[in-house]
């Protein structure tokens, strides 16, 4: 009974690819060697759910199961994830998923279920952990969606190239900090723990990977900024790095106006946007749009 419910549960929650991607399943597997020490970067997660991203041939998910209270694993490749249902196929706390983590409803994975509370009666979802090793060209399409599903996260600890990690928990002020860093500190907590050698997977890639683990500390209400629009003035902030914060926005906004809020908070003329903190950049963003607060 156990593999068939984990089928249905596989039809509820993975939606068809989207038309057009074509994903690469060219995969780099994590050696055994490594697994622990990123399994410990979750944390106590007995009595937890853990979302799997990429399983791959299972470094990290026998591990897992032995400690988590639930774990799904979402596998894109059709073969490994055969393979991994089959292997866990008396484990009753292991759901395996064939997926594309872009296409899953989390909704349906973390929400609440029909009748799991009396009518009137609103439960808080249980915050699930997630781990994974995500392929560098959509890194920054599974960090948003997995924050735009934040209600139902507790702590991430991924698996990336060294150098995007180091873009992803770089300060304001250095080269590497851009608009991947500045989404990514805008919901989470960025701790970059430490470096994977290319021996550390089979084959080995050709650069260096980094673990990552991010806590979910959303600063949206501490900032005093609607969401969506302050993604948009970040993206349009970091638009051409090359240039000033100035020129970047005064195609937006009126000479004037970005002048004095500049001036108002701090920010100098020639300032480009990877000098600016959350703080300031949200100070720009109140400034510009007439109000201290959030609507």
């Amino acid at each position: 009974m156990a593999p068939r419910k984990r089928v249905n549960v596989a039809k509820s929650v993975a939606s068809p690819p989207r038309p057009g991607r074509k994903p690469k399943l060219g995969q780099h597997f994590l050696s055994d060697e490594f697994a622990p020490q990123i399994v410990d970067a979750l944390g106590d997660i007995a009595g937890s759910t853990v979302l799997e991203i990429g399983p791959g041939k299972g470094a990290l998910t026998g591990r897992l199961a032995r400690r988590a209270q639930r774990l799904i694993a979402i596998e894109l490749d059709r073969v490994l994830s055969a393979q991994l249902r089959m292997k866990f196929a008396l484990a009753p706390n292991v759901e395996i998923i064939e997926g594309d983590i872009l296409a899953i409803d989390f909704h349906t994975l973390f929400g609440p279920k029909p009748g799991a509370s009396r009518p009137g009666l609103v439960q808080a979802p249980q915050k699930a952990h997630v781990v994974g090793n995500l392929p560098y060209y959509i890194t920054s399409d599974i960090l948003l969606r997995l924050f735009s599903f934040r209600q139902y996260l507790d702590r991430i600890v991924i698996m990336v190239q060294r150098e995007v990690a180091e873009r992803i928990s770089a300060a304001p002020g250095g080269s590497d900090y851009g608009l991947l860093s500045a989404t990514a500190q805008l919901y989470a907590r960025v701790e970059n723990l430490f470096t994977l050698p290319p021996d550390a997977f089979t084959p080995p890639p050709k650069v260096h990977s980094a673990v990552l683990r991010l806590t979910i500390e959303p600063q949206l209400d501490l900032l005093q900024v609607p969401e969506q629009k302050f993604i948009d003035f970040l993206k349009l902030s970091f638009g051409q790095k090359r240039k000033t914060l100035w020129n970047n926005l005064k195609p937006q906004f009126d000479g004037k106006q970005l002048r004095s809020a500049m001036a108002g908070a701090g920010i100098g003329a020639d300032a480009r946007a990877e000098a600016l903190s959350l703080e300031k950049s949200a100070a720009l963003f109140r400034a510009l749009n007439g109000s201290q607060a959030k609507p």
